[in-house]
């Protein structure tokens, strides 16, 4: 069987809150290779994650990330009470830094992989996140996801790190030349299903595909040459690949 990644999304998000470091913890316990999470910067330029730019869906308050301090985001409760109820309210759940993320991975798993979405199209996000990624020695190994062309290539010609781009009718400022810059390619399960899933799997980059948390969805995965398969649940991607 071919070697491919397992990426956990958000975490181990089909459980946890996602973007937690319940959430990240509970994935590197699985035994995942990588895990995937998602980078804003507050108003004071703290890099913290979570995947909208809006704290309404998973901490119930409407507000935008960049409009808050840091100390203000720390009071948030990112519980997701709309898909957990009340199951991890008052347990002391953050908005977690990146800096906390490293932390936590440097401790438990310093081999882990980071898939790293920059968010906030800015350079300055990218600067922020690089640097505290060189800090704790995980620049090398990670990659960097983006749908959007120019941060893309920011990150290449900059740093020379390793990115992830996405097909090009869901990036934003996609150029000509924006596909000469990436490492790796995104295909959600929907564009791995469809009829043009060939087009992009024959430009002949590592192929990450998301997020298969069937066995049906894995077989398809493995199927199509998939390189990296990112899941909410990894449990059954675990359990094919005869990990778990």
């Amino acid at each position: 069987m071919k070697t491919v990644l397992v990426e956990g999304h958000r975490g181990f998000c089909a459980e946890y809150p996602e973007n937690t470091l319940v959430s990240f913890e509970a994935a590197l316990e699985l035994g995942v290779d990588a895990i995937e999470f998602d980078v804003w910067l507050t108003s004071d330029k703290i890099p913290v994650l979570m995947h909208d730019g809006n704290a309404l869906r998973t901490c119930g308050v409407d507000r935008k990330l960049r409009e808050m301090t840091f100390s203000e985001v720390k009071e948030l409760e990112p519980c997701y009470a709309s898909k957990f109820g009340d199951k991890f309210a008052g347990k002391g759940i953050e908005v977690p830094t990146l800096e906390e993320l490293l932390c936590l991975c440097a401790r438990k798993r310093p081999d882990i992989k980071l898939g790293v979405e920059i968010k906030e199209y800015t350079e300055e996000t990218v600067d922020l996140t690089v640097a505290l990624l060189k800090k704790y020695g995980f620049f090398d190994t990670c990659c960097f996801y983006a749908f959007n062309g120019r941060i893309i290539k920011y990150i290449k010609t900059k740093y020379n790190g390793r990115t992830m781009g996405y097909p090009d009718f869901q990036m934003g400022e996609f150029e000509a030349d924006t596909y000469s810059y990436y490492d790796e390619i995104g295909l959600s399960m929907p564009i791995v299903r469809s009829e043009v899933a060939p087009i992009f799997i024959s430009k002949g980059l590592p192929v990450h595909m998301y997020c298969a948390d069937t066995v049906e969805n894995v077989e398809l995965c493995m199927k199509m040459g998939a390189s990296l398969i990112t899941a909410n649940d990894p449990v059954p991607l675990l359990e094919y690949l005869g990990r778990k």
